[in-house]
């Protein structure tokens, strides 16, 4: 028998008391995220359950986009610089191969079936479609000036991306590989996310400081969110990347210079709150339970943990340096 702050426990009583409170609300399950760090020429690999960098591996020159393979085997990421997407094994972190992805490879977004890898190109304003298995180019698409953000349909059919200079929303059928359908919205496209259902694609405006809610089917602008921090001048408010909760009931919105990420009620587009992270922050990415989003602040080199059920801030951590772009494995 033990005894613990005057109240006796037996060993075999505290075992499973343990035991219920793992089934019915304990620790999150523990997960791998991986940051690219545009600064560093580095991928910092971060524990999630601790909150720290385990690993930091050296990568390519200017790495931005950072996405990983449905069975989480493989990390794809943009070395812009080295106009290449290096193909990385997540049990040894080692490169093992590249794919043939065109000039200055920004961002990209990866098919639900795993199967093709679209990568905006920003010099030569195009969107590449890579065969992932066989490393081979399939199609290049033109599009509108500096391409950026790459959004896909669930349902793989559409895709979706931006032109910053042209500031519109390319709309491309996934089977014929063109443009369908243009929709113009505010300055400076960056990110385009389509919500669960597919029916709607949110499209961050940089310089526009507004988030235009686009109905996939109609290809208009529904709803133009806009953003108010007391204390910020407007300019500093720069929407960048966005993520949509799996339920569909809230969209977060990276902010910017503005150092803070926005939660947004999905079905009346009214701002619900403004998350304090680091500075600059660029882009999110859940943990798969979907109980922790993970902010990367260019300026401060760190990333910050967010709780998604409170939507408060837990703790920031210490990455290398500039970092840009984060995913989660899936296991």
């Amino acid at each position: 028998m033990n005894r613990t702050g005057g109240i006796q426990v037996r060993p075999r009583a505290l075992i499973l008391a343990m035991l219920a409170a793992s089934v019915t609300g304990g620790p999150a399950f523990a997960y791998t995220a991986y940051v690219s760090n545009e600064k560093g020429n580095s991928i910092s690999v971060v524990d999630t359950d601790t909150m720290k960098v385990v690993k930091t591996v050296d990568v390519g020159q200017r790495p931005r986009g950072i996405t990983i393979s449905h069975d989480g085997k493989f990390i794809y990421l943009c070395a812009s610089d080295d106009d290449t997407v290096e193909v990385i094994d997540t049990a040894t972190m080692e490169i093992v191969s590249s794919l043939p992805s065109g000039p200055d490879p920004e961002l990209f977004v990866l098919s639900p079936d795993g199967k093709k890898l679209y990568v905006a190109n920003e010099d030569d304003n195009l969107v590449t479609v890579i065969d992932v298995e066989n490393k081979k180019v399939l199609s290049e698409i033109p599009v509108g000036v500096e391409p950026e953000g790459m959004g896909i349909s669930p349902d793989g059919k559409v895709l979706v991306n931006t032109s910053e200079t042209t500031s519109m929303a390319h709309f491309i059928d996934t089977e014929t590989h063109e443009v369908v359908d243009n929709v113009l919205v505010d300055t400076r496209p960056r990110y385009a996310e389509f919500t669960p259902d597919g029916s709607q694609v949110w499209v961050s405006a940089e310089v526009g400081g507004t988030v235009s809610v686009i109905d996939n089917a109609k290809r208009e602008v529904v709803h133009k969110i806009t953003f108010e921090i007391p204390g910020l001048r407007a300019e500093t408010i720069q929407p960048v990347g966005v993520n949509i909760s799996a339920d569909g009931k809230k969209a977060y919105i990276a902010l910017g210079p503005a150092n803070h990420v926005a939660v947004v009620d999905t079905k009346t587009y009214e701002v619900l709150k403004y998350i304090l992270v680091g500075q600059r922050v660029w882009h999110l990415a859940f943990t798969p339970d979907q109980k922790t989003l993970i902010s990367t602040n260019g300026n401060s080199n760190d990333i910050t943990f967010i709780d998604a059920a409170t939507d408060e801030p837990v703790q920031s951590l210490t990455v290398g340096k500039e970092p840009w772009g984060v995913i989660v494995a899936p296991n």
